[in-house]
């Protein structure tokens, strides 16, 4: 029994099932994983979006509260060919709009075509189209949501590891994952995370060997009090950044930012290394790249695909930063070397 609709840009309306009841509106995406539906579904990267699953089948391994990055679900509503009882409960209980039932192939191929789209949802027994179309009215597009930052930054700052001997990081909080964090914990580092909209001093105060600028949600250009504290800080403090950490850094240092057609989101992305020309695979969730890195930063690291730039570096300026994840959960973990090249950094 359908009591679903999606309607998408253009007014089309697609019938699916409700398994999660409500209405939502946001941008319509794909990932391609294959594992690791938890970590997608609490990626703050995800926010304002809606999270399309190409893989036929999600939940066969359950719900687990250490696999998550965050404390909530950040994607607005949910999209599976076939979701268990397990996510379905799960986002249920996080009043998130979800269904299924319906052909995921169709809608990965329109966004691939037809680039990511505004969509409503409205998912239950008393759901109608006009109601979806209501949602699709009132949604926005993602550089519309200027203070994005807000919804997935920490409200004050937060210490972990207060205890550790080694490096101490001031990571500006844009909706970092909870792996970014491990992974510096696991090498001894000292974090200060501190909210996206911190000041100069802010992160002054914290004396860090390095700054380090997290993923995050949205148009790159609206965390401009975090590029303003790269600008101040640049040739000062080692500056290292993941995802919408890069494309900050970019701006900031004269580079400039372009929204791509869909985005790279998945688990199997190739990245080539242009100095050992070694490939590796890596995993991806952003919407946005960077289309010049400017003259102070050179291209290290690029996509087989597209030839979009994944890593950049100034070696006088002691700068590094990655488009992709490397402290990617469940995987691949070809890239987390990232993470000792960030501490040698700030220790040279």
């Amino acid at each position: 029994m359908n009591d679903a609709y999606i309607a998408v840009e253009g007014d089309r309306i697609i019938e699916a099932r409700a398994r999660s009841q409500g209405t939502t509106r946001g941008e319509l995406v794909f990932t391609t994983a294959y594992t690791g539906y938890e970590e997608s579904l609490t990626d703050p990267s995800y926010e304002e979006q809606l999270l399309t699953f190409s893989y036929p089948l999600i939940g066969n391994y359950g719900v687990r509260k250490e696999r998550f990055e965050s404390d909530r679900v950040h994607p607005r509503g949910v999209l599976a060919r076939e979701m268990t009882e397990d996510v379905a409960q799960w986002l249920q209980s996080q009043d998130v709009p979800a269904v299924d039932h319906l052909d995921t192939r169709d809608i990965v191929t329109e966004i691939r075509d037809e680039g990511a789209m505004k969509a409503g949802i409205a998912a239950g027994p008393d759901a109608t189209e006009a109601d979806a179309l209501a949602e699709l009215d009132e949604c926005s597009h993602m550089s519309s949501h200027t203070d994005i930052g807000a919804q997935v930054s920490v409200d004050e700052p937060t210490i972990h590891n207060p205890d550790g001997d080694g490096t101490r990081v001031a990571l500006l909080d844009c909706g970092a994952k909870g792996s970014i964090i491990d992974s510096l914990v696991a090498r001894d580092a000292t974090v200060h995370s501190l909210p996206y909209d911190a000041s100069v001093s802010d992160v002054e105060s914290t004396e860090p060997d390095v700054l380090f600028v997290s993923n995050g949600p949205g148009d790159p250009e609206n965390f401009e009090q975090a590029g303003e504290v790269v600008s101040a800080l640049v040739g000062d403090v080692p500056l290292a950044g993941i995802c919408l950490g890069q494309q900050v850094v970019a701006n900031a240092l004269g580079g400039r930012t372009e929204k791509m057609e869909f985005g790279h989101r998945g688990v199997n992305q190739p990245v080539r290394d242009l100095r050992s020309d070694q490939v590796i695979m890596t995993t991806q969730n952003h919407g946005y790249t960077v289309a010049d890195p400017g003259d102070k930063l050179n291209v290290t690291q690029v996509n087989v695909n597209d030839e979009t730039p994944e890593g950049l570096d100034n070696d006088s300026l002691n700068i590094i930063t990655r488009q992709y994840h490397p402290e990617a959960n469940p995987g691949p973990n070809d890239s987390l070397s990232f993470f000792d090249d960030v501490v040698a950094m700030a220790e040279k």
